[in-house]
């Protein structure tokens, strides 16, 4: 069964930091690219940051140029997401997603509250 399971959410003050968490199984993990992507409230989901499969290759979405950092252990089927500086507006769903003979795969999303 492919599976994809964040963790790591929670509440921290504007300008604090949190690190997410995604553990996969059921799959080749160390072959598939992996993406971040969040949905805020009344906002379509907005990809975050992208890894390709062995981790040599990353990118970002403009709004967090600099403060996010995307990583991944083979080693240990899991995808991270370190965010630091944190704004109200990253306040989200963050979810993590692959692909899978060609259907889409989510994990069920982890809560990013900021705010004072």
């Amino acid at each position: 069964q492919v599976q994809l399971v964040e963790s790591g959410g929670g509440l921290v003050e504007p300008g604090g930091s949190l690190r997410l968490s995604c553990a996969a199984s059921g799959f080749t993990f160390s072959r598939k690219s992996m993406k971040w992507y969040r949905q805020a409230p009344g906002k379509e989901r907005e990809l975050v940051a992208e890894i390709d499969s062995t981790g040599d290759s990353t990118s970002y979405a403009d709004s967090v140029k600099g403060r996010f950092t995307i990583s991944r252990d083979n080693a240990k089927n899991t995808v991270y997401l370190q965010m630091n500086s944190l704004r109200p507006e990253d306040t989200a769903v963050y979810y993590c997603f692959t692909t899978y003979r060609l259907r889409n795969v989510w994990g069920q999303g982890t809560q990013v509250t900021v705010s004072s």
